[in-house]
């Protein structure tokens, strides 16, 4: 599963470099981390971001976001480390319902 890179927004800006989405990726955990996913297929898909967080023992639920088809266009998060990091890397787990015409990008402010 490869760690997606986390691009910083600056105040000269960013033009973000998108990646096909894999069938799953890891991002760095950050109160100003989000993970922005286009889909350019002709059907929707969704996105989940294992929950790793546990309120008083209780697993708390993953995130399910749905990203519409042919210009879905969805920014996610914060990826806080509190809900996603997981225990033996401390890395967020995203995974992907499709990926064809699927590309992501993480970006940070």
């Amino acid at each position: 599963m490869a760690t997606l890179t986390t691009q910083v927004i600056s105040l000269g800006g960013l033009a973000p470099t998108y990646s096909a989405a894999a069938a799953s990726t890891k991002i760095v955990c950050g109160e100003r981390t989000f993970l922005h996913v286009k889909n350019a297929a002709g059907t929707s898909m969704t996105v989940t971001l294992s929950s790793t967080a546990k309120v008083r023992g209780q697993a708390a639920a993953d995130v399910v976001i749905t990203v519409p088809a042919t210009t879905g266009d969805q920014m996610i998060g914060p990826i806080t480390q509190d809900l996603f990091a997981g225990v033996s890397d401390g890395l967020a787990a995203v995974a992907y319902s499709a990926t064809t015409s699927v590309t992501v990008a993480a970006v940070r402010i």
